[in-house]
């Protein structure tokens, strides 16, 4: 029996942006089932490299294999793709169940009646991600959360075996956060699926990280949380004092400098 492909396996990886090199010399695979978290400030190439992945922005260096094919621009059905979470807009004319239809038939054009088994799959995938109470409701008056789930069930439409997703829990509450998370994590677990995750705020995903690719200053460290999230790791990456707290449960690191402060005002990172 042939063996199972890798979810993700990225070799000696480059990226550039205006001529930067962002960072250079990354190896990394994503086992069957595993969960990466991409951590980093601002501007340190974590959304390009999922666009790199999905076959949008070119590497400088290196190449990228996806569920044993390299990646191209024409994409690949077998990975899900978790956007950031950008509310939509309120007079958007489409039901909850439409935005996970998408995921279903988005790709078949010419077939404006839905195939009962899509129909199915559609209910399926509703029932999956909590959302079955708002399903007929527009979507554009439904909550950042409510919307995220419906954005999760979507990307999970083709039973994706490597889902990335860019900052899914931003601007989410802390019940909504666990909820997303919740989700991504039933789904790795039952699939299989490799899962890189970028965020900003390691805290909610802190229990089901089983490594992190920490990303800053032109640099990266790759390992798990206890060997990646340290005051001595960390300012080494940075090249300034870093400080790793623990607060209760939650891990804060103080004094992370952004690498793009002329274009946010940027808060602490709280990690």
């Amino acid at each position: 029996m042939a063996e199972t492909p890798l979810p993700l396996s990225i070799a000696s990886a480059a990226l550039q942006r205006g001529g930067r090199v962002l960072w250079s010399g990354l190896n990394l695979s994503l086992q069957p089932g595993e969960l990466v978290a991409v951590l980093g400030p601002s501007g340190a190439g974590k959304t390009t490299l999922l666009r790199a992945i999905l076959g949008l922005d070119r590497l400088a260096e290196g190449s990228i294999t996806a569920l044993g094919e390299p990646v191209t621009r024409a994409g690949n059905r077998r990975i899900g793709y978790v956007p950031q979470q950008r509310p939509l807009a309120r007079d958007t004319a489409m039901l909850a169940r439409d935005l996970v239809r998408l995921g279903v038939d988005g790709h078949r054009f010419g077939f404006p009646f839905p195939r009962r088994a899509d129909r199915a799959r559609v209910d399926a995938l509703i029932d999956a991600v909590g959302a079955s109470a708002f399903a007929e409701r527009p979507v554009g008056l439904l909550s950042g959360g409510e919307q995220q789930r419906l954005r999760v069930g979507q990307a999970l439409a083709d039973d994706p075996r490597l889902l990335l997703c860019d900052e899914p829990l931003t601007s989410l509450d802390l019940a909504n956060q666990r909820a997303v998370v919740g989700l991504i994590d039933r789904h790795r677990r039952e699939s299989g699926a490799g899962v890189l995750l970028v965020t900003h705020d390691i805290n909610p995903v802190l229990d089901s990280v089983d490594r992190i690719l920490y990303i800053a200053n032109g640099a990266f460290t790759l390992g798990t949380p206890e060997t990646v999230l340290r005051s001595d790791v960390l300012s080494e990456l940075y090249g300034a004092p870093v400080h790793v707290l623990r607060a209760g449960d939650r891990l804060v690191v103080v004094g992370a400098p952004d690498a793009d402060e002329s274009h946010h005002h940027h808060h602490e990172d709280a990690l």
